[in-house]
């Protein structure tokens, strides 16, 4: 019972996806834009929050993260960087063809806030 117990254990871990990890993959989208990130965030944001009410948003040291998951899963990161023209945008999905609760509102507000 002990060893069927790890085996679970160690297979719920295996299944985390930590925004690190995302980061390994293609962006779905790297932009620039000419707005701030807060002002670029807070046109993002609301539309997540819309579509997945479990979205967050953090300030960084050099701009803004938004992060979409659950269940230890990240399903989509948006990383925004200040830079001398305004904000760099990179957004991640955990899987970009599958299909999911409000995954194309979510990329659609990246897109349509640039």
């Amino acid at each position: 019972m002990r060893i069927f117990i790890a085996a679970v254990a160690v297979a719920m871990l295996a299944g985390c996806v930590s925004p690190s990890d995302l980061r390994t993959n293609t962006p779905t989208v790297s932009a620039t834009t000419k707005k701030e990130p807060k002002k670029y965030a807070l046109c993002v944001f609301p539309h997540w929050q819309d579509a997945r009410s479990e979205a967050t948003m953090s300030e960084t040291e050099n701009g803004y993260r938004l992060v979409i998951g659950a269940m230890q899963l990240t399903d989509e990161l948006l990383e925004i960087n200040k830079t001398s023209n305004g904000s760099s945008v990179v957004f991640y999905q955990r899987s970009a063809w599958a299909p999911g609760v409000g995954r194309t509102a979510i990329e659609a507000a990246v897109r349509n806030c640039l």
